[in-house]
């Protein structure tokens, strides 16, 4: 019982670990894309614009999905 408990809490800190990391390199990643839409923007406003609102509203269904999945007990 003991050995389950710590093995169960290695496996815990590990996965902390790894979130940790994924945080890190999306910081990262993140900055990037924001320059690229920023660059986007100044070469085509309206271009970009349009692809912001397809990115938004598939962005809303992932949302909603993710609501359902979290909903279920």
């Amino acid at each position: 019982m003991i050995f389950k408990k710590l093995n169960q809490q290695k496996k815990l800190r590990k996965a902390i670990g790894f979130v940790n990391k994924i945080q890190k390199i999306r910081s990262k990643n993140n900055k990037n894309w924001m320059d690229l839409l920023k660059l986007s923007l100044k070469l085509d406003y309206k271009k970009t614009s349009k692809i912001l609102q397809d990115i938004v509203r598939e962005d809303k269904k992932v949302s909603d999905m993710a609501k359902k999945i979290y909903k279920l007990k």
